[in-house]
């Protein structure tokens, strides 16, 4: 016995040698994808930033998200702490994240109230449709599955592109943001923000369809999140985004499906052909922000921080799975 266990132990140490030698002497890991600025993406009419988030390998043919961050936020605050950039490693699609410039507002905020940044082929909404088509070229994404979501700021421009861009957009993510057309000028925007303005379902959508002319859809879903407690967008906006985007698709206003996500309030209201158009979540108690919910769970993602709320709820994966991103 002794000399059997003699024998063995220049083999074992031999295969331990080897082993290290082989970490030691390996290839160092391909360094993980980052966020890169792109520069001359078009006219860019909005004088805004565009960064891109692409993780390595992509193959061709992927979904692209818009992610438009809110008020005092940048790209890279937002990419993070949503969790879009760890769903696209996770799911395979790219992110692109507009940056406002404090020459166009002092604030960061995107100008969705203003009407020189709200019309097609003008300001802000078409250089964020440029950043697409500069997307979609790039990495040869798929045309017929680009989204569109933001916060606050970032939520009214993502109406604004679903309003004034519709044949680019498969679906849009309001947060805690604003109906499209609610405001003309800086000081009506604080009326909506902290009132809610007073219109028809159909004059909802009579603003939407004027934002595109002669355009009879596809329209782009929205999917809502807000807080009943956020007392900077008053909870009565998604209220009416509700109303204006049912009228567009000629849906009803009463929800198809009512039941709690996390605890929460949400409903589904489909069109006549039984599509689901319109989807929100209620957050109970959550105030301004987006609603995130840090952790390693498959249902989790974003991290808590300055209008980032830990709700135990993640909005970007909750919008990835109902656009089907993974």
């Amino acid at each position: 016995m002794t000399q059997t266990r003699a024998a063995l132990r220049p083999t074992v140490l031999t295969a331990l040698l080897a082993a290290l030698l082989s970490v030691l002497l390996a290839p160092a890991p391909a360094s993980a994808a980052s966020l890169q600025e792109v520069t001359g993406f078009g006219s860019n009419p909005g004088a805004l930033k565009m960064y891109r988030y692409v993780p390595d390998g992509l193959p061709a043919g992927r979904p692209v998200v818009v992610a438009l961050h809110g008020c005092t936020q940048n790209a890279a605050g937002y990419a993070s702490g949503t969790g879009w950039t760890t769903l696209a490693d996770r799911w395979g699609f790219s992110v692109v994240l507009p940056q406002q410039q404090s020459g166009n507002n002092l604030s960061q905020c995107f100008n969705w109230f203003d009407p020189a940044d709200i019309r097609r082929g003008r300001g802000e909404a078409a250089s964020v449709a440029q950043m697409v088509d500069r997307q979609l070229a790039d990495v040869s994404g798929d045309p017929s599955r680009v989204y569109v979501t933001g916060l606050s700021a970032g939520g009214g421009m993502t109406a604004v592109m679903m309003a004034a861009y519709p044949e680019k957009f498969a679906a849009g993510g309001v947060v805690a943001g604003l109906p499209y057309g609610c405001a003309q000028a800086a000081g009506t925007a604080y009326v909506c923000m902290f009132v809610g303005a007073t219109q028809t379902p159909a004059q909802w959508g009579d603003r939407v369809r004027a934002a595109r002319p002669g355009y009879t859809g596809p329209w782009p879903a929205l999917t809502v999140f807000q807080g009943t407690a956020d007392y900077t967008v008053r909870p009565a906006n998604m209220t009416a985004l509700v109303d204006q985007w049912t009228n567009v698709h000629g849906a009803d206003r009463t929800a198809d499906v009512a039941d709690t996500v996390a605890g929460y309030p949400h409903r589904v209201y489909r069109d006549p052909a039984g599509n689901a158009v319109v989807e929100t979540y209620s957050l109970t108690g959550m105030g301004h922000g987006q609603p995130v919910d840090p952790g390693s769970g498959d249902a989790q993602c974003g991290a808590a921080g300055a209008y980032f709320l830990d709700v135990n709820l993640c909005a970007a994966y909750r919008l990835g799975k109902a656009w089907q991103l993974g």
